[in-house]
Formats: structure tokens, C-alpha cells, sequence
């Protein structure tokens, strides 16, 4: 992992922090499209490891290099895990999968940015983060099984974004699809033209700075733990002591100040407003 202020790397995987409190993790392999094997994944659960140990972080976007977004699973790393044992595949497949983990309840808010396909292990990537904006041009695959494999690890969250009855044709057919079907499954939530992916990506970018970081934190907990529950009373009384706990916090009550007073609140001003002028 490297963290620099531009792209001109060697590095497969390259971090970037702005002053604004967005972080970037770049996918940088595009001469193998973008697929990862297992260092790559090492990497990745290190940059997401760090960025969410790190309160000062407010997005996260999760990105990459060249035509792909991600080939995912890189053909020398498959043809290693061929010869693998049934202990050596359960260890690989484990790293994978806790890679998958970090970055599906990192406490910040991610934003997958998918120019182009993105095949396998990818779609689970995209499946991790809490927006996806695509482009037109942008493709999905779940091959898994013309291998005569599974996409086991990336299954959980893959199925929660797409939904089970999609899963059940799309894990045993393999097929192709664009980012409008994407977007119509829920694995994408808005499609833009190739033109006009970045400025989507900095808009949403905008979007999130204006709120306020900790209220974020807690709502992205909250639809966690409340997600299938039973609305009984023990939820009612978990919900009441949440919104209870945010009103008098710091941030909540600079919400609700600057709100009746019609000014911005200070993680506003700070941010959002600040980066919508660079």
C-alpha cells in the first residue's frame, strides 16, 4: 500500500487522503485489469483497516486504474490455489473474506466508482460499499461457475445488494450484464456516461460532507442492526436511546442550532462548502 498525491506508482494498491477528509483507494493494476491475488488483498484490508481506524476519514471512495474496474481474482493467483490443499485454500479463502468484512462495515461511507467491468471477487467489492455510481460502460459478471467454482466469500454481501432471486440466476448462469441491469438488480445505484463518472463521484462526495460525520456513523450502524429485526419492544426502546443519545450530542445539537437559526453547521462550513469551491 502507498499513499501519495497522484497515480505515478508502481504500487498495486495507492491511498490517497485530501485535506477535505476523503480517501481514496485505487486499484492500480490495469495491465491485468485490475485483478487481485493475494498480496493485493493484504493490501487492501490494510488501507481499509487504517482509513477506518482513522476519525479525521469521512468517505471513502474505492477505485481504479485503466479500462476495468476489476477482472477480480488474477489467473497466476488461481493457478497457485489449484495446487493448493484443502488447509491452504480455507486460509487464502479466509483472508479474502476478511478482507470482504472490513470494508463492508467500515464506518465511513464508501463509494464504489466502476468505470468498467468488473468480473467475480469485484462485484462483491462493489457489493461492499454503501453507493455505487457506474458508468454506462460499466459490465458485471459472477463467473465463478465456467471455472467450476462458487463466489462463496463474496456471496453474503452480494446477495444482500442484489437480492436472493437474482443470485439464485446470476450465480448458476454466469451471465454478462450492464449497468442498467445492474442498477434495476440494486447492485448500482446510479448510471452516468463515461463523461460524467467523476463529477457524479464528486457529487455524491459533496453530498456526504455536508452531513454531519458523526449523525453518519450512527445512521450507517443503525440500518446494521435494525436491518430483519423484529419491531418489538426492544427495538422500539434501542431506537428511542439512539435518537435520544444524538440529540444532545455535540454534533446534534449544532444541528438542530444552526438549523433553527439558518446558518450552516460547522462540519459544513469546514468541508463540504470548502470542497465544492476547489
Amino acid at each position: 500500500m502507498t499513499t501519495l498525491n497522484n497515480l505515478q506508482t508502481d504500487a498495486k494498491v495507492v491511498v490517497e487522503i485530501d485535506r477535505y477528509g476523503v480517501a481514496t483507494v485505487t486499484l492500480n493494476n490495469p495491465d491485468k485489469h485490475n485483478a487481485f491475488d493475494d498480496a493485493i488483498i493484504a493490501e487492501l484490508t490494510s488501507a481499509f483497516s487504517s482509513i477506518a481506524s482513522n476519525d479525521d476519514i469521512r468517505v471513502m471512495v474505492l477505485a481504479s486504474t485503466g479500462k476495468s474496474f476489476s477482472a477480480g481474482a488474477d489467473l497466476g493467483w488461481m493457478k497457485r490455489m489449484a495446487s493448493y490443499s484443502y488447509e491452504e485454500n480455507l486460509k487464502d479463502a479466509n483472508a479474502l473474506a476478511v478482507m470482504l468484512k472490513t470494508l463492508n462495515f467500515m464506518p465511513q461511507a464508501t463509494i464504489a466508482k466502476i468505470q468498467g467491468a468488473a468480473f467475480g471477487g469485484a462485484v462483491g467489492l462493489a457489493s461492499c460499499c454503501d453507493i455505487v455510481i457506474a458508468s454506462e460502460k460499466a459490465s458485471f459478471c459472477l463467473s465463478e461457475v465456467k471455472l467450476g467454482l462458487i463466489p462463496a466469500t463474496i456471496s453474503p454481501y452480494v446477495v444482500n445488494a442484489m437480492g436472493l432471486k437474482a443470485c439464485r440466476r446470476y450465480f448458476q448462469s454466469a451471465e454478462r450484464f450492464f449497468a442498467d441491469k445492474a442498477q434495476h438488480l440494486g447492485l448500482v445505484d446510479e448510471v452516468v456516461s463515461p463523461e460524467a463518472l467523476d463529477e457524479a463521484v464528486d457529487g455524491m462526495i459533496r453530498t456526504l460532507l455536508a452531513n454531519s460525520p458523526l449523525a453518519m456513523r450512527r445512521a450507517k450502524t443503525l440500518a446494521f442492526d435494525v436491518a430483519y429485526q423484529d419491531i418489538d419492544d426492544e427495538l422500539l426502546q434501542d431506537t428511542s436511546e439512539r435518537i435520544a443519545a444524538i440529540r444532545v450530542s455535540e454534533q446534534g445539537q449544532e444541528g438542530l442550532t444552526a438549523f433553527f437559526e439558518k446558518r450552516a453547521p460547522g462540519w459544513q462550513t469546514d468541508s463540504a462548502e470548502n470542497k465544492s469551491k476547489g
